[in-house]
């Protein structure tokens, strides 16, 4: 499945081992490493990232959406506290991950481990943002001179990076998750993003937890 297709993908599940883990504040995507980009990829990629489309939430209705985000928004106060930004952050999330054929709440998780919701996060290796996006990505896929720390071009950027990923591995989203993080085949970095998921932003989790 290509990047194109996957954007009306059916969004994604995983199973994995049961893994009792601490959340990591700190940048993990620094590990990240730069490969070379087919032409057909990169246009993908490319098209992927320049879409201006205005964000709007697929739901069904919009009490479905205002439900969503009114849990969402309950869980992630504590993180962000502007109200009016937690709401914007919450439909770029819903809007990229969706769009990306991704659950929007796994991608909460991994931005939960990423970045621990720090909009300027940046690692050891210069990852920068939400979803430790590597600065080179912007060259690599053909768009240069964005800022990696706007909010929207963060998400997009992790999102698409994420989908490549899946598509290399074939939907294997534990695999892709290890590509994302620059750990493939270790089971440390996809079980943390798990483990934060359901704990946190799963349909059935109850709370955030005040520390994560």
């Amino acid at each position: 499945m290509n990047l194109t297709s996957a954007l009306h993908k059916p969004l994604l599940t995983l199973s994995f081992a049961a893994a009792g883990l601490c959340f990591a504040a700190s940048a993990n995507a620094g590990a990240q490493r730069e490969e070379a980009l087919s032409a057909s990829v990169r246009s993908m990629m490319q098209q992927a990232v320049s879409d201006q489309a205005a964000p709007k939430l697929a739901f069904s209705s919009q009490q479905e959406a205002q439900m969503w985000l009114d849990e969402m928004s309950r869980r992630l106060e504590k993180r962000i506290p502007d109200a009016q930004y937690r709401f914007d952050f919450l439909s770029t999330v819903h809007y990229e991950a969706t769009r990306a054929g991704l659950d929007p709440q796994m991608v909460l998780g991994l931005i939960e481990v990423e970045s621990g919701f720090r909009k300027y996060a940046v690692s050891k290796s210069g990852a920068r943002g939400y979803m430790q996006v590597m600065p080179f990505w912007p060259k690599a896929i053909g768009v240069r001179g964005q800022n990696l720390f706007h909010l929207r071009t963060n998400l997009r950027y992790g999102c698409t990076i994420l989908r490549h990923y899946l598509d290399i591995e074939k939907g294997d989203l534990y695999r892709a998750l290890g590509r994302y993080n620059g750990s493939l085949g270790k089971p440390e970095y996809p079980n943390m993003v798990k483990a934060a998921w359901n704990k946190h932003w799963a349909p059935n989790a109850s709370r955030i937890a005040s520390n994560g």
